[in-house]
């Protein structure tokens, strides 16, 4: 026995501890490692389902909108119709439409630009406006 208690001693002489953490460290550094990499690729995921779950919520919200403004666009559309115009403009605005000879329209010439425009100013005779009296067809409503 006093040779394996020799041996033992030995043993525990030359073992140090500056050995053994240099014995475990490449284990220590894979495990680093692989620990790191299962980290990051859970986060990763992570980050794509709340990515998703956004996007989700995103296109339900434009989907939401798209309806709001086709609903928008109709009531304009409705508002914009002319009869319903021509209701509210008798009924609520007590306006009535023209006799048949109660709208003249005047529609006056430019003046020509350069030196002729002077000599056509000078004679007023000359810039006499077209008249034309707007008559209704329909004006026994």
């Amino acid at each position: 026995m006093s040779k394996v208690h020799s041996r033992v001693s030995a043993l525990r002489s030359s073992v140090t501890v500056g050995g053994v953490l240099l014995h475990l460290l490449p284990a220590v550094c894979l495990f680093a490692l692989f620990s790191a990499v299962g980290i990051l690729h859970v986060s990763s995921r992570v980050l794509v389902v709340d990515m998703g779950y956004r996007l989700s919520r995103e296109e339900a919200e434009s989907r939401v909108l798209t309806r709001e403004n086709d609903r928008l666009k109709l009531e304009l559309a409705t508002l914009k119709a002319p009869g319903r115009l021509e209701r509210v403009a008798r009924e609520q605005l007590d306006m009535a439409m023209p006799r048949g000879g109660a709208v003249v329209s005047l529609s006056a010439e430019k003046p020509a630009r350069g030196k002729g425009a002077r000599a056509e100013a000078v004679d007023p005779a000359a810039r006499q406006p077209s008249v034309r009296v707007a008559g209704r067809a329909g004006a026994g409503r």
